[in-house]
């Protein structure tokens, strides 16, 4: 089925997301299914791109097709948009393909004006309500299509407010909403020198340009780039028939979620207002009523509303996110969509969805949003930590979080870039807030609910959140927290506990989570799916003890560099480095080589039965030399002191012409890797020695051992075939009959372009190529990483000159194609080369897919990022396999 660019609810469904947008897609879903939906009409995402590619002009003979929908529209509720005797009013509200809530603008109550508003008071018999419905709707326009700050409207709502004495807004008399009318409307003209419009169809005009306008709006550029949501998919507007939940007691609105998006369990999940309208449950302007107590206000409704839920859920099979509202005790769904979830909770869905018969295990994995695994372990407060509650809120996003108190989100961010931890404190957050919340560790807010904006951009952020603390208060002049006589400053430390609510002054001591069962469930799932080894990046004995708790099937690198950076052993290693002759640097070697063998058992023993790649010495040299300024300024001060020793003077003149000789213009491409091995050969012998001094041992205690030695750096295969030749000699020295047990490989790995553009010749030496794309993007792009990073690389993605950071996601275009031609190469050559990848990009999910597709063995991370490794590498495999159906249907 076609859909035009105008398309009523009663056509399309969520089939057609990518051109309806998410709530026009699924309005026209639960249409289809007798859900009882007020009617409208969708404007399409194609709508909206070519607005911006054609001079933000909407396209002609738009106008025309809203007007036709318009007229259904009309006839189907039998009211006029602009009639005087009963008046059709309309919402507009936005609706992205991938859901960003509260990123983008809504307008209500559209179609009133100073006669249509009379109109409404006549039809309803109500004029406060009318007139409720006209401040609310003059309010938002001037907000968003007229780009006023919602503060101004706000001061005169509190104005009013404290005129008539009372708190809440339904309190307001009819008069006083009058009053607020004209007020409101003076102040748009005082802020733009324009008036409200009269014209209804201009309203529906600026609001509908003023949607597509927020889809560029700094929050929403924000959202999608943290999201990495593209800019070019648009959004839809959505103009929909307004049903009422300000029209009193028997009338309300609510958000509920048919499971609890913090924990999982299966209930349901929610808050409702009486006599409100949604941006007042959703925009935190008011603390709702959680969604059980709907049972005792309207049982009926409760009943219906309940079942509807399931419906939707089995419908989508999955936890659903439900706007209704009720008029006269009448339900209407506004939205449903895919609930955000945090990563703990979203685990404990999917796994729950198996478990009921409605997903397959494929499907609950790749639901699961790898990057919030990293959010899954949240930290809490210690058992034993003593400490005051100032105050308790909503238990809004779990975790638990210190940081230093700020007021505004442009503090929050300017202090996160300082390196300090922030909590993000604010009476309510709002959409602009976003990248205030994002540098903060967590959030407080004193009103609004668990529904509120706050509450569901953190949990979607995995960040701690209370909300809702109406004892607090906060004097934003002198920019402070005030809890009866304790007074927290700007910079005074405060702790936040988002799964109790409780708000804490000063900083406790957190601690990790525990792993849990749901967790290693889907872990064994992806395990049993996944054709990916994943193994990890471990440089000692506790890390590798850090590994196989979370499932590596080896080390897939072992930086000995990194074993040398102790206090005791710094020393021994620049004795080495400064060694003019070979003999010196053999003493240094000597007292290395014990520490070593005692590294390498103990990884061999913490990974018995499994691989253990290391890789000799790759050092920048400066990083091991000693500083030349500080070796001068010792010097001098021994020159001008009477304790001159001649020995001591002649050792640091000797050092300091030693470094000079070493230091190298370009280090990171000095003799580091395999030239170091080349030029002294008796550095990588001690290591190759200590290494099967280890591996012997180990197998003594009947520990198996499966040593793998990599070689860096290498560019020419004579590089490797010189090395591998004193690695097999080291190996029968020290081995000796006990060879045949220890199965040891020889690889490198590959990180200089030229390695991979002969990876052929190369592989004639190596039993594996593990691709370091660290080094490899560094070489390729021909970018320092530390450099880039800091000047301007952020600028090339924000820019779009790169789709993103090559350092953290792997560059397909131009190192994949390195790697996947040293893959095809090499195993042409060696058809029983292993391959795989160890540098950053081993955890990052986008990398993953390519290792996956190019048909590597294995990938390495750090120990921390192996859950999301495995998971990742299951859903690249379930992704191939779907991709290999679609193929074969195509064909």
């Amino acid at each position: 089925m076609t859909v035009s660019r105008v398309s009523s609810f009663q056509n399309g469904g969520k089939e057609h997301i990518e051109l309806l947008g998410g709530k026009g897609a699924h309005l026209a879903e639960m249409t289809k299914a007798g859900l009882p939906v007020p009617p409208g009409f969708t404007i399409t995402t194609d709508v909206c791109r070519h607005y911006y590619n054609n001079s933000r002009q909407l396209p002609s003979g738009l106008r025309d097709e809203i007007e036709l929908a318009l007229a259904e529209l009309e006839k189907e509720q039998n009211r006029v948009f602009g009639g005087t005797d009963c008046p059709l009013l309309v919402s507009v509200r936005s609706g992205s393909v991938t859901s960003m809530p509260g990123m983008m603008d809504t307008i209500l109550n559209l179609g009133l004006n100073d006669a249509t508003v009379e109109g409404l008071a006549q039809q309803t018999n109500n004029r406060r309500f009318a007139y409720d419905c006209y401040r609310r709707l003059i309010q938002m326009y001037g907000s968003v299509v007229y780009d006023i700050e919602a503060i101004h409207f706000e001061r005169v709502l509190q104005e009013e407010k404290q005129l008539q004495q009372c708190k809440d807004d339904q309190q307001l008399t009819e008069q006083s909403l009058v009053t607020l009318v004209h007020k409101f409307k003076r102040l748009i003209e005082q802020r733009t020198n324009k008036s409200f419009p009269q014209n209804v169809r201009e309203q529906l005009q600026g609001a509908i340009e003023a949607v597509f306008l927020s889809w560029s709006s700094p929050r929403a550029k924000v959202y999608r780039k943290v999201h990495l949501i593209p800019d070019d998919q648009g959004t839809a507007v959505n103009v929909q028939a307004m049903v009422f939940g300000n029209r009193g007691s028997n009338s309300g609105t609510g958000v509920l979620f048919t499971r609890n998006p913090s924990t999982g369990e299966k209930v349901l999940f929610g808050e409702f207002l009486m006599n409100a309208q949604g941006e007042d449950v959703v925009g935190g302007t008011r603390t709702p009523i959680p969604i059980a107590a709907l049972q005792d206000a309207l049982p009926e409704v409760y009943a219906e509303l309940s079942s509807c839920a399931a419906q939707l859920e089995k419908h989508y099979r999955d936890i659903q996110d439900i706007e209704f509202t009720i008029e006269d005790e009448k339900l209407y769904f506004l939205q449903t969509r895919s609930a955000k979830r945090n990563a703990r909770a979203a685990l404990k869905v999917a796994v729950d969805l198996v478990n009921e018969g409605m997903i397959t295990k494929d499907e609950a994995l790749m639901r699961i949003d790898v990057q919030h695994l990293n959010h899954l372990l949240h930290r809490s407060l210690q058992a034993t930590a003593d400490h005051v509650v100032i105050a308790t809120g909503l238990p809004a996003s779990p975790g638990a979080a210190c940081g230093q108190a700020v007021f505004d989100a442009d503090t929050a961010e300017e202090w996160k870039r300082a390196g300090k931890d922030v909590i993000l404190v604010r009476l309510e957050t709002t959409p602009e807030d976003i990248h205030g919340v994002i540098a903060a560790e967590g959030i407080l807010t004193l009103r609004g609910g668990m529904t509120s904006h706050a509450a569901v951009v953190a949990r979607g952020m995995g960040k701690p959140c209370v909300c809702g603390c109406e004892v607090l208060k906060i004097d934003e002049e002198q920019q402070q927290l005030i809890a009866n006589d304790i007074v927290i400053r700007e910079g005074d430390w405060l702790t936040l506990d988002g799964g109790s609510g409780q708000v804490i002054p000063g900083q406790l001591e957190l601690k990790e989570a525990d792993i849990f069962p749901e967790l290693l469930l889907m872990l064994e799932w992806a395990d049993q799916i996944r054709s990916l080894k994943v193994m990890a990046n471990a440089d000692s004995p506790l890390d590798a003890r850090k590994a196989r708790e979370f499932g590596a099937e080896g080390i897939g690198l072992c930086r000995t560099e990194h074993m040398f950076l102790s206090p005791m052993r710094v020393p021994i290693v620049q004795q080495m480095i400064l060694a003019e002759k070979e003999i010196d640097r053999q003493v240094a070697l000597n007292r290395l080589l014990p520490m070593q063998r005692y590294d390498f058992e103990e990884m061999f023993r913490e990974m018995d039965g499994f691989p253990v790649t290391i890789r000799l010495l790759d050092p920048p040299l400066h990083e091991f030399l000693p500083n030349v300024e500080e070796l001068t300024t010792r010097l001098a001060l021994m020159r001008t002191s009477e304790s001159d020793i001649h020995a001591e003077r002649a050792e640091l003149e000797r050092m300091i012409r030693r470094v000079r000789e070493l230091q190298e213009t370009n280090p990171m491409l000095g003799q580091r890797g395999c030239r170091l091995g080349i030029m002294f050969p008796e550095i990588y012998e001690m290591q190759i020695e200590a290494i099967f001094q280890a591996a012997l041992r180990c197998l003594c205690d009947g520990v198996t051992v499966q040593p793998q030695v990599m070689i860096p750096l290498v560019g020419h295969v004579n590089e490797l075939h010189l090395l591998r030749k004193l690695v097999d000699q080291v190996a029968e020295q020290v081995l000796g009959h006990e060879r045949r047990n220890c199965p040891y490989k020889v690889g490198t790995m590959i990180e200089v372009p030229r390695a991979a553009l002969t990876a052929g010749e190369i592989a004639r030496s190596a039993d594996f190529f593990s691709f370091g794309t660290n080094d490899l993007t560094q070489m390729t792009f021909g970018y320092s990483r530390d450099d880039a990073e800091g000047k301007f690389l952020t600028h090339y993605v924000e820019n779009k000159l790169l789709p993103h950071n090559p350092f953290q996601v792997l560059d397909t275009e131009g190192v994949g194609k390195l790697i996947e031609m040293a893959v095809i190469q090499g195993r042409s050559r060696n058809p029983l080369l292993t391959t795989s990848i160890c540098g950053e990009h081993g955890g990052d999910v986008e990398s993953i897919m390519f290792c996956q597709r190019v048909g590597l063995d294995y990938i390495s991370c750090s120990p921390y990022r192996l859950p999301v490794a495995r998971i990742a590498a299951a859903q690249a495999h379930i992704r191939m396999q779907w991709e290999m159906t679609l193929q074969e249907q195509a064909v």
